[in-house]
């Protein structure tokens, strides 16, 4: 029986989306190689763009062993969903690095952060193509995260990590910005907890339509964007000006978090509006 499961084992790393995964664990490893012999920098976008390899490396590596062995049949979640809400985040993480890292560490003589800019790029590639041969085949991949309302729920998390990280926390003593800060940590943290429930396949247990809770969810999140979106700027820009001195980093950061904060504004209120469309007026016809 060994003898026919080597067969059934090395057909998950021949098979397309295990070659493009092979792929992307090795040039996610040099990504942060080259980077990491470069040395430190005391910065939370460099920090960012290590996190995003790093992170990307090793759980493809885990998805590699867990399928190459089998194991992933054993595990309580949704493998489909979680594999491929994975590859969705690890495309929209490596987007923002792509661009973050050569923008702000690369330059002409700079060999290695070139390199290292280059095989980000051919990662980025690698794992929109996994999305994309996950999404192709709908007969086998039917989860929630696989959905629109699932792929808005990643991008929603994404787009605050981004803000997070360009977040100060030593200067926003105003109410207004705490109350912004607020809004990113509560909506971040239910639609993080959505997709957990989700993929843990943990939403039958709850007494009450979980469908329902999320669109009401979708709408209060919503909500609470649109004043984030007009309280930000508002106090941000007054209490801290652009610098007259080169050193605007600070100030890039401000306007970082409001386009950040425009952005997911308006892909919650897409949310809303899809998840109510889906729930009241689709689901009664």
């Amino acid at each position: 029986s060994d003898h026919k499961m080597e067969p059934i084992r090395s057909r998950s790393l021949i098979l397309p989306v295990g070659i493009v995964r092979n792929f992307e664990f090795v040039l996610t490893c040099i990504c942060f190689s080259l980077v990491a012999s470069e040395g430190h920098r005391n910065s939370s976008y460099w920090a960012w763009c290590m996190f995003t390899w790093c992170f990307c490396c090793f759980m493809t590596l885990f998805i590699l062993i867990l399928e190459f062995t089998r194991l992933n049949n054993k595990v309580p979640i949704s493998w489909d969903d979680f594999t491929t809400a994975f590859a969705v985040l690890a495309t929209l993480l490596l987007l923002s690095t792509s661009i973050i890292y050569p923008t702000i560490y690369a330059c002409p003589t700079c060999i290695r952060q070139i390199c290292a800019s280059v095989v980000s790029w051919i990662c980025l590639g690698l794992y929109a193509i996994e999305v994309w041969l996950a999404l192709r085949r709908p007969g086998e991949i039917s989860g929630f995260l696989s959905t629109v309302s699932g792929l808005l729920k990643i991008l929603e998390t994404f787009v605050a990590c981004i803000i997070f990280t360009s977040l100060d926390p030593t200067k926003y003593n105003l109410r207004g910005l705490q109350w912004c800060v607020a809004v990113y940590s509560l909506c971040f943290i239910f639609a993080l907890l959505i997709i957990l429930l989700t993929i843990g396949r943990l939403v039958s247990a709850f007494p009450f339509p979980f469908d329902k809770l999320v669109t009401i969810y979708n709408i209060v999140a919503a909500v609470m964007y649109m004043t984030a979106v007009v309280i930000w700027p508002l106090y941000a820009f007054e209490t801290y000006s652009r610098p007259i001195n080169c050193d605007s980093s600070c100030w890039d950061k401000l306007v970082v978090v409001t386009f950040m904060t425009a952005v997911n504004v308006l892909v919650y209120i897409f949310d809303a509006a899809y998840s109510i469309k889906l729930v009241f007026f689709i689901r009664q016809e």
